[in-house]
């Protein structure tokens, strides 16, 4: 959405801040130049992980028209701060700008965030053009996106608008609510341990998709309504999809992970009714 303010500027980048890319040098530099858009995210985490695919695509499209994209890995559990396994994690995803990680949360506190994701598409000289709490409005912040690119250049020529990538994020789609994120360890905190807590880990859920959120490496054998649903191989810390349904649905997932790996949650992706 607009901000009230036209005035608000962009909070500068912290300095000893990894990165998992090109650092800029700050964000007036960053912004000196033409547009540019900070997204708050965790590698792990669904509705981040479902907005990628769309920042990858805006960058792709909009780099030599002088859009910046930058991400900010902003930690939910405590892999979330480890370098190794932020990059890894993001190369999975085909992340391909430059990702900070704010491990101690200091550039989310300078926001004044809540949640993930968050994007704020900041005006070439810094002030605030636009900003989008959480998934959806693709059309809307690409079309923010190339109003600012016009602003340097009226003429510009610039790409048709994206498609929606899922028929659930198209404009006017029936989207069905899912159920609510389950952490099966008991909180944020600790995570359930295979193993240690249970052999297997079921959980009933409604929604058009399942993920795991998992730490460890090896093989995660996945059951749909008591159906064998085969293996995820786990090359290390991040969020694994389990199951796309056609629809919004009753479903019971089982995960039967190897001894020691770790779930820290599942969570559930909205499907059309």
């Amino acid at each position: 959405m607009r901000p009230a303010d036209a005035t608000i500027a962009a909070p500068d980048l912290p300095t000893g801040l990894s990165w998992i890319g090109a650092e800029p040098e700050s964000m007036p530099a960053l912004t000196a130049a033409g547009p540019a858009i900070v997204h708050f995210l965790d590698f792990a985490q669904l509705n981040s992980v479902r907005t990628l695919p769309y920042l990858r695509e805006w960058n792709r499209r909009y780099r030599q028209a002088g859009l910046r994209v930058i991400g900010v890995q902003s930690p939910r559990f405590p892999f979330g701060a480890d370098p190794e396994a932020v990059a890894a994690g993001l190369t999975r995803l085909g992340v391909d700008f430059p990702v900070a990680i704010d491990a101690e949360r200091e550039l989310w506190q300078s926001y004044g965030l809540e949640g993930w994701p968050s994007l704020f598409l900041w005006a070439m000289g810094g002030a605030l053009s636009w900003f989008h709490f959480g998934e959806g409005e693709y059309l809307e912040t690409e079309l923010a996106i190339q109003e600012e690119l016009r602003e340097g250049d009226a003429l510009r020529s610039l790409p048709e608008l994206m498609p929606p990538l899922r028929p659930e994020d198209a404009p006017g789609a029936r989207v069905m609510a899912p159920s609510a994120e389950v952490f099966p360890g008991g909180g944020w905190e600790r995570p359930w341990i295979a193993g240690e807590d249970a052999d297997e880990l079921v959980v009933e859920y409604e929604a058009g998709g399942a993920w795991a959120t998992v730490e460890g490496f090896g093989s995660l054998t996945v059951a749909i309504d008591g159906e064998p649903h085969g293996a995820l191989e786990i090359p290390g810390p991040g969020i694994y999809e389990l199951v796309a349904h056609e629809r919004h649905g009753s479903h019971t997932v089982t995960l039967i992970p190897e001894a020691g790996m770790s779930v820290w949650s599942v969570s559930f992706a909205p499907g059309l009714p």
